[in-house]
This record gives structure tokens, C-alpha cells and sequence, in this order.
């Protein structure tokens, strides 16, 4: 229930001192003349900080949790009998007191508790967090700036976002925040951040927007803001404010190497949450619209082989059957440019677009086909509860770098070695027979190799043509341009994506 913690590597400030030395010397050679303009400028943002806090600190609450008490000793304790001393593990008279003491003791219960933040988004007692706030909790305090608490009658939640909705029995004239359009904010804007870390209620700190559409892999949605703003465990769940005072963002994780803040906090774009907590207000679930595809990013290589720039579009590698996109017509190889007339710009654009589509409605899809530009008529559809993208599984391989093969063919130019997809081997591999052939071995430094190809991976296509026997696939695969580079569909288990092979001189 406490602040999400997000590690990464990061790169050692071995020349500090260095750095410090410098700043030291060019301070001794000039100085620098605060003039009256710049004192100004300070005081004006200053003074803007002090307004928005002013104002915000009202609808701003702290939380705290407690989870179900669960036994931690007693007569819930396994008697083990190599934790005896050894002269009595062979005595029974010994082995049956320290069996009977421990069995009698009197249970005992440890009952979690957590702490976080959030803001009122109604007057009449309706309060925005994050899910994992308030996650578990049998009860759910909300203190408010002035000192009363309340307790939470309504709790819904949605994991696959981590926004929730927390209800309580609101007294009169109570101050609520307004919700901005996170779309609006850019790179270098200023924000601050409020809510209870480590405890200490309403604190206020200060940032700019580091980062936008950022995927720590935390959530299942993830379109996070990333800001520089202190954030630190508790302050889950409170507000991320723009210079307007308007509510742009949730802030729920970090990424730390301390265990506090180190610079990198992450928020959950106010607008997402504003439309998932419609829907928890209204119903106390959240009805989303769904593709039904694997779909990958486009990296440099990729767009010059479907002719299209980077930043734009989405590649689709594989289409599930009876889904949305399979009635729609969308092929594995479509590179989907535009929804309902809104641009497409990566496979997180792609999601957050399709899921607000309204269920049962049709929408034009615009995709790349070959070359040409195809549009497509979506029927919105509600996702199944169960659904999960068969993207978020990467393709994993086999680690041996042979395998056992009666008949094969080889593509000298890849480095890599295939056999026909026989019905023995499909099942071995949880795939379907005669579609595609499998890799059986990689040679050590070649370009399959470099591109992270494994024995046991099947190759569907070769340069967007379907590869069904090891002569058609090393008759494509021999008669590329590695200068010009390869484009090859792969299949690990249910997931499916592309990749280029490319000579890099």
C-alpha cells in the first residue's frame, strides 16, 4: 500500500568532484548580478506556487489503511523438529513438550497497515487515489487538512490502471479540485506535486513534466507522465497540479535506487484517470473497447521497411481469431495509422485510442497495407475480463543452440538453419502445423544470431510473403539485399512479431 518503487541502473557520477571544481573556478571568475528582473521573476512563480497551494490544500486528503489481520504465531506455527537441540530430537518425551507448548500458545495477528494520499473530486465525499492505496484494506481512513477523519463507505477500484474511487460520508462545504486535460502538458512544464509522504501530511513540492507516454511496466495501462516533482512513499494517490491548480495527474510510482526520491517520479495522466473514474462512479466498473491484435513499435529499421517514419503508426503482427480486428479485416503486416480520425502514433497511442471507443459504435481505421493506404471499418466490442495481449509475452526460444533435424535448409546469408513444421514438432512447440518453418540451429556470430534468434522460433514470413517449407524459405531468404535488410515475421508459443536482419557494413 505504499508508494510504488521502480529500480534502474544508473550510470555512476564518477567526475563529481570534477564538476565541482569547475563550478568553484567560474564563480571566481565571474560573478553573477542578480538584477532587480530576475528577483522579480522569481518572486512572480513564487507567488504562483503559493496561490495554487492555497488553493488546493482543502481537497487534498490523506489515507491510511488497514489490511485483514492474519496469524503470525501460536497454534498456527508448524512444530519442526530440527529446530530441537539435537540431544533431545531423539527423545519423544521432549520432542512432545515442545510440540504441546508451541501448539498452545495463543495465536497471534499482525494487520498491515499503509498510508497514501488523495484528492476530493466531489464535495459530496468522493475522493480520487491509486488502486494500490487502497488495495486489500478492510478499513480505509480519510483524514481531511483539517484534522477530521472519516470512514470510507465505497471503495472501486481499477487494477489495470491503479485508479480508484473512495466514498465517505462527507460533512457540508467541502473543496473540491478540478481535473485539467493532461494532453495539454508538455515537455518543460511546471507542476507540483502534493499529497503525505512518509506521513507527513500536505506537503507541496515542485517540478517540470521530464517525460510523456513513459512504460515503466507497472500497470497493465501505462501512458505515465514523468516528473522530476519530490515524490516519495505515501504521496500515492495525491495530485500532480498544473500552474492552473488543475488536477493533471496521479502520482503513483518512482524509480529509486534509495528507496526515496531520486528524480524520477511517475504520474498517471489525468485524463485517463478522469474516464476511468467516470465509469467507477457511475457503474463501479470499467468498460473498455478492444482490438484484439499483438502489436510492436517501430524502431528505424522497421520503418524503412514498411515505409513509414518513425513515431507514426503501429505494426501489427498478429490478429486473434473472431476479435474485432479479425471482423474489421486487419492483416498481420498492417500498419495502423489512424483511429476515428485521431493519429496513431506508437502501440500505447494505439490502446488508450481503441479502449475509449464506444461499445456496439463504428469507427474508420486507417492502415498501411503493402504500400497503399486501406481504411477499415472497426465495430467497437466490449474486452472479455480475461483478455490479456499476447504482445506482453516476448518470444523465448529454446536456449540449446542445435536441435535434431531429419531434413532442413539453410540460409547462408541469415546464418541460420530451418526445418519443415511438422505436426510432431507443432505440438512440441504449441503451434500449428504447416504454417511456417522452425528454426532448428543459429550460427555463433551471425546476423540471426545478433538479432536474438533461437532454435525452436518459427519464421512465418520472409520479407511480408508466407514461408511454408524450408525450400521457400531459404529460396526468399537467399535472395535478399542485407544491405537493404530482411524483414522476417516470428512466432514463440501464442506470440507472434517482426524483425529486420540488416548488414551493418
Amino acid at each position: 500500500m505504499s508508494l510504488r518503487q521502480v529500480n534502474y541502473k544508473a550510470v555512476g557520477a564518477v567526475l563529481c568532484g570534477i564538476s565541482l571544481t569547475w563550478v568553484a573556478a567560474g564563480l571566481a571568475q565571474r560573478e553573477e548580478v542578480v538584477t532587480p528582473e530576475t528577483a522579480q521573476d522569481a518572486r512572480a512563480l513564487s507567488t504562483v506556487f503559493r496561490s495554487i497551494s492555497k488553493e488546493a490544500l482543502p481537497g487534498i486528503v490523506s489515507i491510511r489503511t488497514r489490511g485483514k489481520a492474519v496469524p503470525v504465531g501460536g497454534n498456527n506455527m508448524q512444530f519442526d523438529e530440527d529446530l530441537l537441540p539435537a540431544p533431545f530430537r531423539n527423545d519423544p518425551r521432549f520432542r512432545d513438550l515442545f510440540r504441546n507448548r508451541m501448539q498452545n500458545q495463543q495465536p497471534q495477528y499482525h494487520q498491515p497497515q499503509g498510508m497514501g494520499s488523495g484528492f476530493i473530486i466531489d464535495p459530496a465525499g468522493v475522493v480520487m487515489t491509486n488502486n494500490h492505496v487502497v488495495r486489500d484494506a478492510e478499513e480505509v481512513r480519510i483524514r481531511l487538512q483539517d484534522g477530521r477523519e472519516f470512514i470510507a463507505t465505497d471503495i472501486r477500484t481499477d487494477p489495470r490502471t491503479d485508479v480508484a474511487i473512495v466514498r465517505f460520508d462527507a460533512p457540508a462545504g467541502l473543496h473540491s479540485l478540478k481535473l485539467g486535460n493532461s494532453d495539454n502538458m508538455q515537455i518543460g512544464d511546471w507542476v507540483l506535486a502534493v499529497g503525505s509522504p512518509f506521513g507527513l501530511d500536505l506537503s507541496v513540492t515542485s517540478g517540470i513534466i521530464s517525460a510523456r507516454g513513459r512504460g515503466p511496466g507497472i500497470a497493465e495501462r501505462e501512458d505515465f507522465l514523468q516528473t522530476d516533482a519530490a515524490i516519495n512513499p505515501g504521496n500515492s494517490g495525491g495530485p500532480l497540479l498544473n500552474l492552473d491548480g488543475e488536477v493533471i495527474g496521479i502520482n503513483t510510482a518512482i524509480s529509486t535506487r534509495s528507496g526515496g526520491y531520486d528524480g524520477i517520479g511517475f504520474a498517471i495522466p489525468g485524463n485517463m484517470a478522469r474516464w476511468v473514474a467516470d465509469q467507477l462512479i457511475e457503474t463501479g466498473t470499467v468498460q473498455r473497447a478492444y482490438l484484439g491484435v499483438a502489436i510492436q513499435p517501430m524502431d528505424n529499421d522497421l520503418a524503412e521497411k514498411f515505409g513509414v517514419p518513425v513515431g507514426q503508426g503501429a505494426i501489427v503482427s498478429q490478429v486473434m481469431p473472431d476479435s474485432p480486428a479479425a471482423e474489421a479485416g486487419l492483416q498481420a503486416g498492417d500498419v495502423v495509422l489512424s483511429v476515428d480520425g485521431k493519429n496513431v502514433l506508437n502501440p500505447r497511442s494505439l490502446q488508450g485510442l481503441v479502449e475509449q471507443l464506444k461499445v456496439g459504435e463504428q469507427y474508420p481505421l486507417k492502415v498501411l497495407r503493402g504500400g497503399d493506404r486501406v481504411e477499415l471499418q472497426l465495430k467497437a466490442r466490449a474486452m472479455p475480463q480475461d483478455f490479456s495481449l499476447s504482445s506482453r509475452r516476448q518470444p523465448a526460444g529454446r536456449e540449446e543452440e542445435e536441435w535434431d533435424a531429419p531434413a532442413e535448409a539453410k540460409a547462408d546469408k541469415l546464418g541460420l538453419t530451418v526445418q519443415e513444421l511438422t505436426a510432431e514438432m507443432a505440438e512440441q512447440l504449441k503451434t500449428t502445423a504447416g504454417q511456417g518453418v522452425v528454426v532448428t540451429r543459429v550460427e555463433r556470430g551471425s546476423l540471426a544470431q545478433r538479432a536474438g534468434l533461437k532454435p525452436g522460433l518459427i519464421i512465418e514470413q520472409v520479407d511480408r510473403k508466407p514461408v511454408n517449407s524450408p525450400d521457400e524459405f531459404a529460396a526468399a531468404a537467399n535472395s535478399v539485399s542485407l544491405e537493404e535488410g530482411v524483414l522476417l515475421l516470428i512466432r514463440s508459443g501464442e506470440s507472434t512479431r517482426f524483425i529486420v536482419l540488416k548488414s551493418r557494413g
